[in-house]
């Protein structure tokens, strides 16, 4: 059966992998499972051959999808279909592929419904649009086989929970379906293997591609005195950079953020005229076109630089690429493997990533990622549990569909990983919640979405409700997007309401590599001409911090352990040989299970500095719950700043936080009473209120519209806000609410994580330091801080200023 393929292999002068032929011989003896590879090693061939070989030898009797292929983003799928072209293009099978997203011309999606392509690659979003039609149980009813491409990116949130779910009707409809998913980057294989098959059968797990060789280099900065430099993302440095770089070599040059790759474009267009026509800059803000013309433009090999962020993490077959610059702390193992991947993208290629820390304690972190990537380690995806706004939405959907019948739903719900142990009782309530309105909205009849059929099916009967819900469909829940479009021209990308609200006409902002001139915001498009006045505004968009993984953070205290024992193994801790000889100076460097906890006075009021090492998100539940504890204990007002390696406490002058510390330090440990001492700590309402939001769009409450006519972001926050207070005092048990507190206590504030790391300092030493100025490791947590201050002094003038001083009460 797998003679077409194995001919086609040969004549590519291909030999096929042993992991590539394993997973086919699985697929034909009708396993299901999941296939985890390095990048670039041939895992989508290995994927859909199987399929193939089975659909050659056995011709479907009706026309239909037999090979559904799902992929996360709209933009990997026309390199997917490319690469599914090629052999049936070659070799002259009689199959074909369709791409079925938002971006689909609508002709082409009413000749897939009248002739259905053998081969569909669609998203998971998209895949619920087609449930939610009138023609889906047609579409799939000869459906054999779905594969999840790029698992690790989907489940490990609502997405994967949607994809979850809507793979159990498919399911139902097909019992044989088979289900395989492909991964990178996944520490829990097992978990994740049964999110994407469902609870029935043993998964059957791929592994074993050859090894691909990954070179890691950082930029060692000449030298590094006793502090470290911080501030506007490194880009002081960028001529460190620029030496470094060759531009002839096709690089991708990575930051973690939008607004950072914004910056450093602007930075490498003017350090590098030279490479004007060859530099260019992708992000999922800009408009879809722009993107596609860079996509195009590196893989013929015309555009050699690229400044990126996640847009270009996954799946783009750039087989040019030769070298990858990661610049920042990826905060993230699997985040680096991946990225890195992208360079020397073919089997048994190695992969050549440049380091460029923005701030030099970062060379710690790439020390500590170094570490764990020679030890074979990588981060767990933890799905979220069973989130009712994500099968709220499964249920809409459906009944904007075929409808469904409770019984047989609630089976294949709980088929799957996520919803297996989902409740009688909350299953009723979300039936009462979409057939009534709840407790609560019963008044209002957009609220009253299902309506029971002669048949015992749930359906929608208002083609309205059903339009809108079709309009709305997704877990992504951000700020309404603004497009930004020329006044006379094109559209350029979209930015947040947020952000454009700010503006004044002629206000200068600089958005896709353009300085640009606001001149007016119109039916949710910001109007704008290009101009040469200068102006440093760059958007910023939602999400943009990341905070260090538990397996790094665990790495990371390995390594200050290893630095305070002398034992500098790797380039990064040589180089910061100096900065640790000052830190061990004025205090010390803490071993793997210590705490270490620095006090002192300065002119600003009486410092309290500790490094769990943690990571941002538990620092930041630990620095407003100690500073709670304090002031219960001794009244005062404390001003709380973090990074991912401690947190800092400012309290006024004559704030007797040594004699709290020494006398309290137990309390401050305490995991007792966490969830009370953080709602008092962190006004848990008003967190939970804003995270409802999100919830309640989901769950279909809350919805931004038809195209071209979306709710601007105070709309939805009113609506949002008055559906919260409703929901409290009328129904105080409503599951979504509940939701929402659940979701910011385990996943905003990571209570889990929390908690373990006040259990592990508990078990620990501390060491208490008073100090007589800031040490180095504090250094960044003041750079923090002053980022967060008004001044007329630029946050670069105040950090050489604080050097300086530094510098000189040292001598």
């Amino acid at each position: 059966m797998l003679a077409p393929i194995l001919d086609w292999f040969e004549h590519q002068g291909w030999e096929p992998l042993p992991f590539q032929t394993r997973t086919w011989e699985a697929h034909l003896l009708g396993f299901s499972g999941l296939i985890q590879v390095p990048t670039g090693s041939g895992k989508t061939y290995a994927a859909v051959m199987g399929q193939i070989a089975h659909m050659l030898e056995t011709p479907a009797e009706q026309s239909g999808v037999r090979l559904l292929y799902l992929t996360p983003l709209r933009a990997l799928s026309r390199d997917l279909a490319v690469a599914l072209k090629q052999p049936i293009e070659t070799m002259g099978w009689p199959l074909r592929v369709g791409i079925r997203n938002g971006d689909t011309a609508t002709a082409e999606r009413n000749r897939q419904t009248r002739t259905p392509p053998e081969i569909l690659i669609t998203t998971p979003e998209s895949l619920c649009v087609l449930l939610a039609g009138r023609h889906c149980e047609a579409l799939f009813s000869t459906l054999e086989t779905v594969i999840l491409d790029e698992w690790h990116e989907l489940i490990g949130s609502k997405r994967g929970v949607q994809t979850e779910l809507a793979l159990s009707w498919l399911r139902q409809q097909r019992p044989r379906l088979q289900t395989w998913a492909i991964s990178a980057t996944i520490g829990n294989l097992e978990e994740s293997a049964r999110h994407a098959l469902g609870v029935n059968g043993e998964p059957c797990l791929i592994t074993g591609a050859p090894k691909r060789g990954l070179d890691v280099t950082s930029i060692l900065p000449d030298s590094i005195d006793g502090f470290p430099w911080g501030g506007h993302l490194g880009l002081r440095r960028y001529e460190d950079l620029i030496g470094q770089m060759e531009p002839c070599t096709s690089t991708l040059l990575f930051t973690n953020t939008r607004n950072q790759a914004e910056r450093w474009f602007q930075c490498l267009r003017y350090a590098c005229p030279e490479m004007e026509g060859l530099l260019a800059l992708h992000h999922s803000a800009l408009d879809r076109s722009e993107r596609e013309a860079i996509e195009a433009a590196v893989k013929a090999g015309s555009m050699l630089w690229v400044v990126c962020t996640s847009s270009l993490d996954l799946g783009v077959d750039f087989q040019p690429v030769e070298r990858v610059v990661q610049i920042g702390s990826p905060k993230n193992l699997a985040r680096l493997l991946q990225r890195a991947g992208r360079s020397a993208h073919l089997p048994g290629g190695t992969s050549k990533v440049l380091f460029m820390p923005t701030n030099a304690l970062e060379l710690l972190e790439l020390s500590a990622v170094r570490r764990g990537l020679d030890n074979g380690m990588v981060e767990e995806r933890r799905p979220p549990n069973q989130p009712l706004d994500v099968l709220l939405q499964h249920l809409t959907t459906l009944a904007c569909g075929p409808g469904f019948r409770p019984d047989e739903t609630l089976t294949a719900i709980r088929s799957t990983s996520s919803y297996k142990k989902l409740e009688q009782s909350d299953w009723e309530w979300c039936l009462r919640f979409l057939e009534h309105g709840g407790d609560c909205l019963g008044a209002y009849p957009r609220y009253q979405k299902l309506h029971s059929t002669d048949d015992g099916r749930f359906v929608i009967r208002d083609n309205a409700i059903a339009r809108l819900h079709r309009f709305n469909i997704g877990t992504i829940t951000s700020a309404p997007a603004i497009r930004v479009r020329f006044v006379r021209g094109s559209v350029l990308g979209h930015v947040e309401e947020t952000f454009i609200s700010q503006l004044k006409p002629r206000d200068v902002f600089f958005f896709a590599g353009r300085q640009l001139e606001f001149v007016r915001l119109r039916d949710m498009t910001a109007y704008v001409k290009t101009t040469s006045k200068k102006s440093t505004a760059v958007p910023a968009w939602a999400g943009g911090q990341m905070s260090l993984s538990d397996l790094l953070t665990h790495h990371l205290r390995e390594e200050v352990a290893r630095a305070g024992r002398g034992e500098l193994d790797t380039p990064e801790l040589n180089a910061l040989e100096p900065l640790f000889e000052r830190q061990m100076d004025l205090s010390a460097l803490p071993s793997s299970e210590q705490l270490l906890i620095e006090t002192c006075r300065t002119r600003e009021g009486m410092h309290l500095y500790a490094y769990p090492f943690e990571g941002r998100f538990v620092h930041e539940g630990l620095g407003f719950l100690w500073a709670t504890r304090l002031t219960r204990r001794h009244r005062g007002t404390i001003t709380v700043s973090v990074n991912d390696y401690g947190f800092e406490l400012l309290a006024p002058r004559g704030y007797p936080m040594d004699d709290l510390l020494d006398e309290h330090l137990e309390e401050l440990l305490d995991d007792n009473d966490l969830e009370t001492d953080l709602e008092q700590a962190l006004n848990l309402s008003e967190l939970c209120r804003r995270r409802f939001r999100g919830i309640a769009q989901v769950a279909g409450l809350l919805v931004q519209g038809f195209p071209g006519k979306s709710k601007s972001a105070g709309q939805l926050q009113i609506s949002g806000s008055l559906l919260w207070e409703v929901f409290n005092k009328h129904e105080p048990n409503n599951l979504l609410v509940r939701q929402a507190r659940h979701e910011v206590l385990q996943e905003q504030l990571e209570l889990p994580r929390l908690r373990s790391a006040l259990k592990r300092m508990q078990r620990g030493e501390t060491l208490h330091c008073p100090t007589p100025r800031p040490t180095p490791l504090a250094f960044p947590l003041l750079v923090e801080r002053l980022n967060n201050r008004m001044s007329n002094e630029s946050v670069l003038e105040r950090i050489k200023r604080m050097q300086y001083e530094a510098l000189r009460n040292e001598q």
